[in-house]
């Protein structure tokens, strides 16, 4: 992005509260200082699962912190919201299909991520086209610097 790129105020608002709601609740997975009531049916037992399995609500909680302070911080942040994507999507459909009593947060944080990510738009258009226009050149060990890219 180069300096004459302008994000909107929307965006970075939209940047700051998605780092703000992952942050906060991906310290809240290892802290526990927001009381969550237990959720009953196949809902807790996800939730039971992937605390039981060790390692997979830790990994997630830590990403979750982890893009949060990126997104805080505006280091790193079109990764973080890439990053942040499955996160996201999960978040959503665990509580359309699983808890739908609390879709407002999830719903908020869905609009948030795609409002951060239309201030970076112009970065995530090489990553969506079809085809790329160009191979990145290699380099070649022999002459230390990049060989011609053949098609």
């Amino acid at each position: 992005m180069n300096s004459e790129t302008k994000i909107p105020r929307w965006s970075t608002v939209a940047r700051y509260l998605m780092g703000a709601i992952f942050f906060v609740f991906g310290l809240n997975g290892f802290l526990q200082f927001l009381p969550m009531p237990p959720m009953p049916g196949p809902a807790g037992q996800l939730l039971g699962a992937l605390v039981g399995s060790g390692y997979l609500m830790t990994l997630t909680k830590g990403v979750e912190v982890v893009v949060g302070l990126s997104l805080l911080t505006n280091r790193f942040a079109p990764l973080a919201l890439v990053v942040a994507a499955p996160v996201t999507l999960n978040i959503v459909l665990f509580h359309a299909f699983l808890a739908p009593q609390g879709m407002i947060v999830p719903l908020v944080l869905l609009a948030a991520h795609l409002a951060a990510a239309w201030g970076f738009r112009s970065l995530y258009a090489p990553l969506l086209a079809g085809r790329p226009l160009s191979a990145p050149a290699e380099a070649s060990p022999a002459q230390g610097r990049p060989a011609a890219a053949t098609a």
